[in-house]
């Protein structure tokens, strides 16, 4: 049975229908083929071990990679990779990059971090010349816009990951995560992104980047947080302030004798001299607000009845706080309904060596003065106490 030649003809547009890409289609993988050669692998370690991530080149003149803080923790320093190519496709295998470190992998510096957008800035000892820092956005993106994004999602057994979502909206957020209080512009996309992608770049129908990977909600089904593009340029504009020691790197440049204890803090001895060794507690995590982080040494007074602690007690204690130097006084309640009377000192996370050990031992000799100072008094015995006594020897 023949075909007419108009059926001949609309089975063939249709065949071409069929073979050929559709536009949208073809805009994603040139999106990821540019967001590709900016995207990095970011490997650091910190006190909690090896944490992996993705970050985006944003200065190549600068050599300046921008991630997530929680990607580095509280590293100072980070290994980057950038994408890999054979047969003009990248390498994907995580094993090729680890085992060719010398080669592909660079060394970088965290200049600074921003733990309330969740932002850090890591510097490179230098680029490949493939690399190409990737084009920001003028401004922020718009509900309903379609989304692209590249990153390293410990999920999957391959790097340099495509996922494409949309904006579902743009507004100002606070929350709280695993790495902290957050506040900032966030772009809520409806990605599915995951662990890993952190720090990666987001970007709009052009190719420019809108946003940064920063959360997933635990609350909704694919709900995911991205860090503004206004964000990123403000903090890229402001003052850098450098990412916090590890506190096992500056104990261990001071003259303390020091342990980590079960909880993961960093138990000190301190020796008082007149009432011995007091234990003093610093806290394995920073503490921050807006810019400025903070790292927490206390120490153990007294355990008290509530009875013991009496209006005349608190107020020597609440007066001791004003004449202290550093610190204060804290009473707190243990699960058996015991009183902790504790002494708190709070200390910039960036901290040199020597200023932290001398907060601790002035924590220390603090306490122990008081702990000599709640201690019962002994009373004096009468003579004619003490004759009798021997007398009934």
């Amino acid at each position: 049975m023949s075909l007419s030649t108009n059926n001949l003809r609309f089975l063939t547009l249709a065949a071409l229908a069929v073979l050929a890409p559709a536009p949208a289609a073809l805009a994603d993988a040139e999106n990821y083929r540019k967001a590709l050669d900016s995207t990095t692998w970011v490997l650091s370690k910190n006190s909690e071990g090896t944490s992996s991530g993705t970050g985006v080149l944003i200065d190549k003149e600068r050599k300046l990679v921008v991630t997530n803080a929680h990607v580095v923790g509280d590293s100072r320093s980070a290994v980057i990779f950038f994408r890999d190519l054979k047969d003009d496709r990248p390498v994907v295998e995580k094993s090729h990059y680890l085992q060719n470190v010398k080669k592909l992998g660079v060394r970088g510096r965290v200049v600074a971090v921003d733990r309330k957008r969740d932002l850090a800035l890591v510097e490179l000892e230098k680029l490949p010349a493939s690399a190409k820092a990737i084009e920001m956005a003028e401004k922020s993106t718009s509900p309903g816009v379609s989304i692209d994004s590249v990153g390293n999602p410990g999920a999957s057994d391959a790097l340099w990951v495509y996922t494409s979502g949309k904006v579902r909206s743009v507004y100002k957020k606070r929350f709280r995560t695993g790495a902290g209080e957050h506040e900032f512009t966030v772009v809520e996309t409806q990605s599915p992104l995951n662990s890993g992608d952190s720090g990666g770049p987001v970007v709009g129908p052009d190719g420019k980047l809108v946003g940064v990977v920063q959360a997933i909600s635990k609350k909704g089904s694919l709900i995911s947080y991205c860090v503004d593009i206004s964000e990123v340029k403000d903090f890229l504009a402001s003052d850098w302030k450098p990412a916090p020691l590890p506190i096992a790197d500056v104990l261990s440049k001071t003259d303390l004798k020091h342990e980590k204890h079960e909880t993961g803090h960093f138990k000190v001895t301190v020796d008082t001299k007149k009432t011995g060794n007091q234990e003093v507690f610093v806290t394995k995590e920073t503490e921050y607000y807006g810019r400025a982080d903070v790292r927490k040494v206390w120490s153990l007074a007294a355990t008290l009845d509530p009875s013991d602690l009496e209006a005349d007690a608190m107020r020597r204690l609440l007066e001791q706080s004003a004449r202290t130097k550093l610190g204060a006084w804290s009473v707190e309640m243990d699960g058996s309904g015991k009183l902790l009377l504790i002494y708190v000192t709070k200390i910039d996370a960036t901290a040199t060596p020597d200023s932290l050990a001398s907060i601790v031992k002035y924590t220390g000799l603090i306490t122990a003065a008081m702990k000599k100072e709640l201690e019962p008094k002994k009373t004096a015995e009468a003579a004619s106490d003490t004759l009798a006594n021997w007398l009934a020897d």
